[in-house]
């Protein structure tokens, strides 16, 4: 071998053809299969050079494809089972065919002066949705580009993320997955994409296009056209695990090629399942940790995308041993990689391992999903008024105002800020807002499963009936109580993350885990009723109260200490009397009905008083003094049906109002 060094891995176009690298260790031979569309043929490749299988491959271009055969060692004690009769896909694939081949694309593309929006995390309003769902009936979308890329990319949905005020996009998995062998028997298919089957290539059934250079192109497009209108485009990765599944599942490409090094593998030879789905991808492993990289890079540098939330990120970060390490070098590298340091790098801070619950423990820049918010908010607007009119204990206020503040027991800590805290209220995994307010229990039996799958302790509340009812009565609670949880969840400290179609009050109709539903179930209906467009006014309403005020976008902890001289406190909490609260109160179960005034730093911008009543009947709260100003407008109340900011309503300090049965009002100094 004449090489001293591999070439980069996977497929590289040079002058005169092209350059190929795989990695395969305990390898024997690697033979590499090409198609160009005229003829096949067969390059036995060259190694293993430090692992690494190798050719110079003289005329192979754009629209070539091609698969792998790896022979070696059958030794299951070491988890090696090479077949060189099973056609394998390389790991640095960029475009798939849908037969399962690997396809050379050209990768030039017109980006047209492409600038990333870069909206800073204080600014950041997330959207996480699905390529199909969001678009598949929308009416404002031709009927051709409906479920695809182009489809996101098309003005009907950018106005609509303009008009609710997102500035980032979080797409569900965009790279190539499979759905699993179980459910195909079930005649279902994966419908969220957590089935990875390429780091690199974007999943074909989601463009209009039909060849894989069009499908890589018209994500390229996708995302010029949505910078193009100051979204950003952050992508739902999953690297934790494959669609190989357990030693027992399909053998498609890291497994035939060294499992030993992509792997976790126990002292048996058998996988080591952290992630729930068979297997899991072993980044102690410097090859593994490369591949993972040098995907992350290439949709960054190529793709143009802003960010990436990480998919049970706690199993990226366990070393050898298996426990979780801040320091792990794969994070490592992601906190000084000179480009991927600079995208938005989210945590889903989580995996089913021994010491999974991870919350609050990643290291900056990382921000994280914060369940503790979801499951409080909920505790506080649902369950807890359920348990109450039913006569029994709630849980107070305490955990809903941390949550309010931003976290800081989970964050407060590291170098952290409350924009480490992703505050989410409903996610895809779960009921969907209204379905929170509608169900009390889950409802899954269409996927098949006997209604065994998805979580069973949701904190809902179905107001006294289960599912949809024509009492309006229990229609207008459930309606307020969405617009308690959206409202909590856009004036909270911290950065908001929408469940697409929340925003209009969506259902899945009681389906709590619909990863195998890709129809209506899943898919956003935006023929709106009255109340739900009414609802999309109230979400504008609130970002534009986010953006408009600073208060509501803190970028430090607060301390409860003036703001400046002679101004008011960065926050502080009051009873309804007006009298500020002390340990008792916040520790007393009973306590539900509090307001928080959030001092502005700068004494030409507005306070921002937050009213809170978690009580089954109306209370009067007393509205506290501000120094240097005069009174208080009402910006905006749960309590009303209708979003209208053009009210004048205004109150002096030491006025009383009326706050009614579980709502939530916004308050903002004036003078």
């Amino acid at each position: 071998m004449s090489r001293e060094l591999p070439p980069a891995p996977g497929m590289t176009l040079v002058p005169g053809g092209a350059e190929f690298a795989v990695y395969a260790a305990h390898a024997t031979g690697v033979t590499l299969s090409l198609d160009d569309g005229h003829r096949e043929r067969r390059v036995e490749l060259e190694g293993p050079l430090h692992g690494w299988w190798c050719a110079d491959l003289p005329g192979v271009g754009p629209g070539t494809r091609y698969t792998l055969h790896a022979d070696g060692p059958v030794d299951p004690g070491r988890s090696l089972r090479y077949d060189a009769r099973t056609p394998l896909l390389d790991p640095y694939a960029r475009a798939l065919d849908f037969g399962g081949s690997a396809v050379v694309i050209d990768p030039t593309f017109d980006w047209g002066g492409d600038v990333p929006p870069r909206h800073p995390w204080s600014s950041s309003v997330l959207y996480e949705g699905h390529v199909r769902g969001l678009t598949m009936l929308h009416p404002g979308i031709p009927s051709h580009l409906r479920g695809t890329y182009a489809g996101l990319g098309h003005p009907a949905l950018i106005e609509h993320l303009h008009r609710i005020g997102v500035t980032t996009l979080e797409l569900l998995p965009v790279h190539a997955f499979v759905s699993e062998p179980a459910l195909l028997q079930r005649g279902l298919i994966n419908y969220w994409g957590y089935n990875s089957l390429g780091f690199f290539a974007p999943h074909g059934r989601y463009a209009a296009a039909a060849d894989p250079q069009g499908v890589v192109d018209e994500f390229k497009a996708m995302v010029r056209a949505l910078h193009a209108g100051g979204i950003e485009v952050i992508l739902d990765v999953v690297y934790n695990h494959t669609a190989e599944q357990g030693i027992d599942g399909p053998t498609l490409s890291w497994r035939g090629l060294d499992a030993a090094a992509y792997y976790r593998i126990d002292a048996f030879g058998r996988d080591v399942d952290m992630s729930g789905c068979g297997n899991t991808f072993d980044l102690c492993h410097p090859v593994a940790c490369q591949l993972v990289l040098d995907s992350l890079r290439y949709w960054v540098g190529e793709m143009h995308v802003d960010g990436f939330r990480f998919d049970l990120a706690v199993a990226l970060g366990r070393d050898k041993n298996g426990d979780y390490d801040p320091d792990h070098p794969f994070l490592v590298a992601l906190r000084t990689d000179p480009l991927l340091s600079t995208t938005k790098l989210v945590a889903e801070p989580w995996d089913i391992g021994f010491g999974g619950w991870r919350t609050g423990q990643f290291p900056p820049p990382f921000s994280e999903w914060n369940d503790r918010f979801r499951d409080d908010v909920r505790t506080f607007w649902l369950s807890d008024v359920a348990s109450v009119l039913g006569g029994g204990p709630g849980h107070g206020s305490r955990m809903l105002a941390t949550r309010l503040a931003g976290s800081q027991d989970l964050f407060g800590h590291g170098h952290r800020a409350p924009t480490a805290s992703i505050n989410f209220v409903t996610a895809h995994d779960g009921f969907t807002a209204a379905d929170l307010t509608a169900y009390d229990e889950k409802h899954n039996e269409a996927n098949g499963e006997g209604n065994r799958d998805g979580a069973s302790h949701n904190r809902s509340w179905n107001h006294t009936v289960e599912g949809p009812t024509d009492d309006e009565a229990v229609n207008a609670a459930r309606r307020r109580s969405i617009r308690n949880l959206l409202g909590t969840l856009l004036i909270s400290s911290g950065v908001p993350m929408l469940c697409a179609g929340d925003e209009f009050g969506r259902t899945q109709y009681g389906n709590n885990n619909a990863y195998c539903q890709d129809n209506e179930i899943s898919w956003l209906d935006w023929r709106w009723e009255p109340w739900q467009a009414e609802l999309v006014d109230q979400v504008a309403a609130l970002t534009r109260l986010r953006r408009e005020h600073a208060v509501l976008r803190q970028r430090r902890f607060l301390t409860g200490d003036p703001v400046y001289e002679g101004g008011p406190a960065d926050v502080s909490w009051r009873s309804p009397e007006g009298a500020p609260l002390g340990a008792q109160e916040w520790e007393d179960p009973a306590t539900r009905s509090f307001s928080m005034l959030l001092g502005s730093a700068n004494a030409a911008e507005t306070d921002i008083l937050l009213i809170v009543n978690g009580q089954t009947h109306p209370v009067q709260m007393t509205l506290p003094d501000i120094p240097g100003r005069q009174r208080y407008r009402l910006m905006w109340d749960s309590a009303a049906e209708e979003a209208d900011l053009s009210r004048e309503d205004e109150r002096g300090f030491g006025d009383q109002v009326k706050a009614a049965p579980c709502s939530l009002q916004v308050w903002a100094s004036v003078g």
